[in-house]
């Protein structure tokens, strides 16, 4: 099992000293893939400075255009939060975050931990890309984070958790109870949940249940519902036929009839 399945994503970082400072912080932990979405400073010499011997970290890491990019293959994607918002998400800690997110490495899977602006974290709409939000349990005094900060403490907490599978080597690590289904079918990466839902968004505008011009978080709420499911590969397929079907039958098309 490697800690190169776990991916670092910093959403359109506004300092490149930050991104320098991340990098250095994941190859102190044995992290290595950073992936950019959008930074406003990238390429840079203060990157570089920052990064102190990390700089084959920046020299690899992957620059997208957006967040959707970034996540393409992942299993699992938890997203940082300090602050609450209107719709909670399901909500863990940098310890239960490393948890599950090395149980998933250990099924093969891809996962993403993603952090957000220097002065504005992310937006809603990003948060509502992962299945879980992650916050720091820091003095609410002085509750925020550097970035570079921020890294560190979940980097370091992937690698305590990669270290004590090393140990006890009986593949006892178990994720969290919300996250996965029977363990040996292979769930949808974050990209495949992404065509679900515009699939499934399209779907109940035909039918009438959804409103595009008074949504009322429908989608959102939907989003989390999913999320937190752990959708496997052939229950997708299931999910997206009677959509498809669905849709035939507000079409007026032929459709199929499911034989028992």
């Amino acid at each position: 099992m490697s800690l190169r399945n776990i991916r670092v994503v910093l959403v359109n970082t506004s300092h490149p000293g930050n991104i320098g400072g991340a990098a250095r912080a994941m190859k102190n932990m044995g992290l290595s893939r950073l992936v950019l979405v959008d930074p406003q400073d990238f390429p840079s010499p203060e990157a570089d400075a920052r990064a102190s011997g990390a700089t084959d970290i920046l020299e690899n890491a992957q620059v997208v255009g957006c967040l959707e990019d970034a996540l393409v293959g992942c299993g699992l994607v938890f997203g940082t939060s300090a602050r609450e918002r209107r719709i909670p998400w399901p909500l863990v800690d940098p310890r239960e975050c490393a948890s599950a997110a090395l149980a998933e490495v250990a099924g093969g899977g891809d996962v993403a931990l993603v952090f957000g602006r220097e002065y504005a974290g992310l937006t809603n709409e990003e948060l509502q890309r992962c299945q879980f939000h992650v916050h720091i349990p820091s003095d609410p005094g002085f509750s925020s984070l550097n970035l570079a900060s921020a890294v560190q403490v979940l980097s370091y907490e992937a690698r305590m958790a990669w270290l004590h599978h090393e140990e006890s080597n009986d593949g006892s690590q178990k994720p969290l109870g919300d996250v996965g289904g029977d363990g040996d079918a292979e769930r949808v990466t974050s990209d495949e949940l992404e065509r679900y839902f515009g699939h499934l968004e399209e779907t109940l505008v035909d039918i009438g249940f959804l409103d595009p011009q008074r949504p009322r978080h429908l989608m959102s709420r939907l989003r989390r519902l999913y999320g937190r499911c752990g959708i496997e590969r052939l229950e997708m397929n299931i999910l997206r036929g009677i959509l498809t079907e669905t849709q035939k039958v507000v079409r007026g098309e032929p459709h199929k009839r499911r034989k028992d």
